[in-house]
């Protein structure tokens, strides 16, 4: 396979060369990622600045792009320009912290794939619900099963898996459920409101944990009862039964 990798924490982060690792030995990997962090900035694109790649050269020789953009920059400048050939499929991540719930709005590892799935491209999210992570290979061994999967069988137009690992080893993992989202706000957010040293309030944002419920067919749920989550994802945000009740409005 041709395998493009992304991801939202920058092209160093240690989740990207876990899957560069594990794809590298049987596969033609591609790397374009952020050059720094960008995680939460959604499904954001660079309009108004230029974008410059950098080619960066790891230890080992590992190559791959840096881009000073986002996450879906990466996957519209790699496709459009930097890559010679179509990949077969795209993998982004592997982010540390769970990409469940109401947190796929904000997430730039979901984003990305989505705009991979966007140029028709089967695509798969991946992260792990936890940011003391001392080992990623074995989600990246189950991202590359999937891929294949995929791979072999493509997903619908604007389909993408979004994946979430426990953070335990893959031996104490109850098993994979095939979730949906959840879009309960099971923790409380506020704004912290600070001083600077020249006297002028900044806010910060934070939350209580996260509480999950019992309900394994829901991704944070069954995530948090130590089974993978795979929960297929749309494009199209179209609430189709609402198109109906709003022609009765006569507006």
């Amino acid at each position: 396979m041709k395998v493009f990798l992304t991801n939202d924490d920058g092209i160093y982060a240690p989740g990207l060369w876990a899957l560069y690792r594990q794809f590298i030995r049987n596969h033609a990997v591609s790397v374009v990622a952020p050059d720094r962090e960008r995680s939460a900035v959604a499904h954001g694109i660079t309009l108004n600045t230029p974008l410059r790649a950098t080619r960066i050269t790891l230890n080992g020789g590992w190559e791959g792009y840096g881009i000073d953009g986002k996450p879906a920059d990466c996957i519209k400048l790699g496709l459009t320009s930097l890559l010679k050939e179509k990949p077969d499929v795209v993998v982004s991540g592997i982010n540390p912290g769970a990409n469940v719930g109401i947190s796929i709005n904000y997430s730039g590892t979901v984003a990305a794939a989505r705009e991979a799935a966007l140029f028709g491209l089967p695509a798969i999210a991946i992260s792990i619900n936890g940011y003391e992570i001392e080992d990623y290979a074995e989600a990246a061994a189950f991202a590359e099963k999937l891929a294949r999967r995929i791979a072999e069988a493509p997903l619908p137009f604007g389909t993408i898996l979004n994946v979430n690992l426990p953070n335990i080893p893959m031996k104490r993992i109850r098993g994979v459920k095939i979730t949906r989202q959840g879009i309960d706000r099971l923790s409380r957010e506020y704004y912290e409101k600070r001083l600077d040293p020249r006297n002028r309030a900044y806010h910060w944002l934070g939350s209580d944990t996260r509480i999950f419920g019992e309900d394994l067919s829901v991704d944070g749920d069954a995530l948090c009862h130590d089974y993978i989550t795979i929960t297929p994802l749309q494009c199209d945000i179209t609430d189709y039964p609402m198109i109906d009740r709003l022609k009765t409005w006569n507006v």
